[in-house]
């Protein structure tokens, strides 16, 4: 029996879970019309579970470390489960068992991830696959899912790579992805890590004139304050509610941003600010910024993602400038500000500083997981998805969404995907913080008709 101990940045995911927050990346996939339930665990077994080891494996403690084992009692079916959509079986209803399905934690006696096959969706159906996070980041996943599909009906599809649909929140620190390289190569202490995750290529003939930089950023991310006291940092329930906006054409979302000297993610973004500003003013809870976690990807874009997969990924702090009425002077700071995080050295950083929280005690570990956690309110992601549409077990399918989990104490995540020419816009919350999200997701679609109008 194989055993893997599992890397650091892995374990700080699987130690992060708590009871009202399971540490579990969820996909769903839908379609309009039903699909042969056998030829889809067929794809997931020949496309997944036989090319990703981790699908056959569980995770074992052990004394300084967990590990992926084997399972010498993996049941394929044991991970699929087929749900009835009640009545009417409109989206309302998709979203209320969805939220249902992905608040319960998985079995850790088994590899952990599930699928769930729902029947019913209008004329079509759904697919809700749940992974945990100490597997693989979401952006990885995200790929992984992908390789379930096909351009055409009959084609086998590719190997899973990088080599995403466009430019996303996800690739925005391209350098940090040799940064990532030079950190593994250092197995020591954690500092060793998280300062050798500095030594990028680009970086070595300027590394004594960015000294002073790079320590000033680590500076201001343990210094940087706990984030505004709003109703989005509120005690968590552990129940989550999930929904998700209408498609929107992706062309006007890139005119919008074209005539503004903008770019895509500028636009999203000030579009999810628009509508965090919308929901705290409400809620007589509105400061200047509300900061977000944003992942962003360190993987080499052009290779196909590991066997091992795992998390390749590190953590930007984003300032949503939510106190600005004026839309599109929010915009014009949004792009600001995400300029600025495309210089940034905070990526390499925060990827030491996960490294850290997987080889760590655990009273190290808590205050660690509350450096993240107290310094922000929610997670946003942006995951580019294929440019055209892609089949599964014959069916062309109609839209995907991929939510990310909420480390500590957050209980909010965006999830921005694009998909055939058109940008989804999906939020996953606890019912402690925001009880409804649909709210968030009417005014994200209404701020970015306004920006394209």
């Amino acid at each position: 029996m194989s055993s893997h101990t599992m890397p650091a940045a892995d374990a700080a995911w699987l130690r992060m879970e708590s009871p009202a927050n399971p540490m579990v990346v969820n996909a769903v996939i839908w379609f309009d019309e039903p699909l042969d339930w056998q030829r889809v665990k067929d794809a997931y077994e020949r496309r997944i579970v036989d090319r990703y080891p981790r699908f056959r494996q569980r995770v074992a403690d052990r004394l300084r470390r967990p590990a992926f084992v084997d399972d010498p009692d993996f049941d394929l079916e044991r991970h699929f489960h087929r749900v009835a959509l009640p009545a009417p079986g409109d989206r309302q209803v998709l979203q209320e068992l969805i939220s249902d399905l992905i608040t319960p934690p998985l079995d850790c006696a088994h590899p952990l991830w599930q699928v769930h096959l729902i029947e019913g969706y209008g004329e079509g159906c759904a697919i809700l696959t749940r992974v945990h996070h100490c597997v693989a980041d979401g952006i990885a996943l995200a790929q992984v899912m992908m390789s379930l599909t096909e351009q055409e009906q009959e084609q086998e599809p590719e190997p899973p790579s990088n080599g995403g649909g466009g430019a996303a929140l996800g690739s925005l620190v391209r350098p940090a992805a040799g940064a990532l390289t030079a950190a593994r190569r250092i197995p020591g202490a954690v500092v060793q890590e998280g300062m050798e995750s500095l030594a990028h290529p680009e970086h070595l003939a300027r590394l004594a004139e960015t000294a002073v930089q790079d320590a000033g950023t680590l500076a201001k991310l343990v210094t940087r304050p706990a984030d505004a006291r709003t109703v989005l940092k509120r005690p968590l329930h552990g129940t989550r509610r999930v929904v998700w906006s209408r498609p929107f054409p992706l062309e006007r979302v890139k005119a919008a941003g074209r005539r503004r000297e903008a770019t895509i993610n500028d636009v999203l973004v000030a579009g999810v600010t628009g509508a965090l500003r919308s929901y705290l003013q409400r809620h007589d809870s509105l400061p200047e910024d509300v900061h977000v976690v944003v992942p962003f990807n360190l993987r080499p874009l052009q290779e196909p993602v590991s066997r091992e997969l795992g998390n390749e990924f590190a953590l930007l702090l984003l300032g949503l400038p939510v106190g600005i009425e004026d839309r599109e002077e929010r915009l014009r700071e949004v792009k600001m500000r995400m300029d600025a995080v495309k210089h940034s050295h905070e990526g390499p950083i925060s990827f030491g500083l996960l490294s850290a929280i997987g080889m760590t005690p655990a009273q190290v570990e808590a205050r660690l997981i509350g450096f993240f956690t107290d310094k922000a309110s929610a997670v946003v992601t942006n995951v580019p998805g294929p440019r055209e549409t892609v089949h599964l077990a014959g069916a062309p399918v109609r839209g995907v969404l991929v939510w990310a989990p909420c480390s500590g104490s957050l209980g909010l995540t965006v999830s921005i995907f694009s998909y055939a020419g058109e940008v989804t816009a999906g939020f996953m919350s606890d019912i402690g913080l925001v009880p409804d999200p649909q709210p968030l997701v009417d005014v994200f679609h209404r701020e970015l008709r306004a920006y394209a109008a």
